[in-house]
């Protein structure tokens, strides 16, 4: 799930522009898509600069470098996993790409990325048209996966596969800049215009006075398949994905949950950061009031992308300090967004029980994890998956729950507003609809 930028200027004077801070700004708005590895990569005429480290993207990279780094058209990338890092090929032509998700090429994400790159690269310098090269490489390699590259040509290529598992927003700042992400939300922060999504199959190309649009026609009809863990997890609830608002999911999800699997409380608590839109659809739907359960310390941290159940424990210690008057002598509805190996959520059912919460209602905005992803999504082996091994009885018992349930599938397609056969759901044990 990494985050992806690429940034261009247009017409007489492009030159004149330093985009590294501008790439810099636009990872920290996606800094949710991957918290373990930052890279920028700039180029001008002299060529290609690269920053790159380990870590958040303000520990990374510092405001001398930002400020001296050369360059006019701009790529930056966030990661959840330090090998993760972007693709640079030397031969036949210079490039760099950075990529979501993973090309059906070779096993694993990096060395099936490297093949893409190779690929795409050998193509372009084959063809001499860079649109219809990766035009031609989208129609020839499948799996779940979105682009962007930077030429030696100083060409901003994107792309998007057949399906359209991985997203990718296009935005504008006026006639000068022209943009590529992976969530619109970074494009709010730069002060850029929302222009469009890049549609499935599609190839997108900036050069120096346009932007170029085509689509792929692939041998056989595809599925739709948009990644429907971005509605539930990955993604910011500022976002707009497909034309969908993320928040407006959330709260329909909360919605929902409260129809399916409703619950007798004095109270809904949601856990930051993505469950508070479901508690917020979870109270208005079931009348009990909602109240916020928790303060944060320190910087944000997704524990559910981090590599390690001791960095995950104790990010939960860190962001989710219960507040003792909310729930002392209650029975609270706690919702969460997802639940992998139910670690992290007995730690947090033990913590609000010893601050005074009474009885305690696990609900879950999203079905049962029950796959690994086969799109890079760092999600654990499938015996680890506590879904797979234990039914909702069970999982209550092993986390400390009072009650606990799930959101159906067919819930989850509802409040994406999508059919089965237009989302991937192969992480919820659902092929296809």
């Amino acid at each position: 799930m990494p985050g992806l930028i690429g940034i261009y200027p247009f017409g007489l004077g492009r030159e004149n522009w330093r985009l590294a801070r501008f790439v810099y700004y636009g990872l920290l708005a996606l800094q949710n898509r991957g918290q373990e590895l930052a890279a920028i990569i700039t180029h001008e005429d002299e060529g290609f600069h690269s920053l790159s480290g380990e870590g958040f993207v303000d520990e990374v990279f510092t405001e001398d470098a930002l400020n001296t780094m050369p360059g006019f058209i701009g790529i930056g990338y966030v990661a959840p996993s330090k090998d993760q890092r972007p693709i640079f090929t030397e031969t036949p032509i210079r490039m760099v790409l950075v990529g979501d998700g993973k090309p059906d090429l070779e096993n694993g994400v990096q060395a099936s990325w490297k093949a893409f790159g190779e690929l795409l690269a050998d193509e372009i310098s084959r063809s001499g048209d860079s649109l219809k090269a990766a035009k031609r490489v989208i129609e020839e390699v499948d799996g779940g996966y979105s682009f962007v590259a930077l030429t030696e040509n100083q060409e901003l290529i994107a792309g998007r596969d057949i399906h359209g598992v991985k997203p990718l927003e296009i935005g504008s700042l006026g006639f000068d800049l022209g943009a590529v992400v992976s969530e619109s939300s970074a494009l709010d922060v730069l002060g850029m215009e929302h222009v469009a999504h890049i549609k499935p199959g599609e190839v997108v190309r900036f050069d120096p006075y346009s932007i170029e649009r085509s689509r792929a026609k692939p041998r056989n009809k595809p599925n739709m398949s948009r990644c429907s863990f971005e509605y539930v997890y990955l993604a910011r609830p500022d976002s707009v994905i497909d034309g969908i608002s993320v928040y407006s999911v959330r709260e329909r999800i909360g919605m929902i949950l409260a129809k399916e699997r409703p619950a007798e409380a004095d109270v809904v608590v949601g856990i930051p950061e993505t469950a508070i839109p479901f508690s917020l659809g979870y109270s208005r739907v079931s009348g009990i009031s909602v109240s916020l359960g928790f303060v944060t310390t320190g910087r944000k941290i997704r524990t559910a992308i981090k590599p390690s159940i001791f960095e995950r424990l104790m990010g939960v210690q860190l962001k989710l300090n219960p507040i003792r008057c909310v729930i002392d002598g209650k029975d609270i509805v706690l919702i969460d967004d997802s639940v992998v190996r139910g670690t992290t959520l007995r730690n947090t059912v033990w913590n609000m029980k010893r601050r005074g919460a009474r009885r305690i209602h696990v609900r879950i905005g999203s079905p049962a994890i029950m796959a690994s992803c086969p799109y890079g999504i760092e999600i654990p082996p499938p015996d680890e998956l506590i879904a797979r091994a234990l039914d909702e009885r069970e999982i209550a018992e092993v986390v400390g729950a009072d009650s606990f349930a799930f959101l159906s599938i067919d819930g989850l397609c509802r409040a994406i507003e999508l059919e089965r056969n237009e989302l991937c759901l192969k992480c919820w044990g659902c092929e296809r609809g």
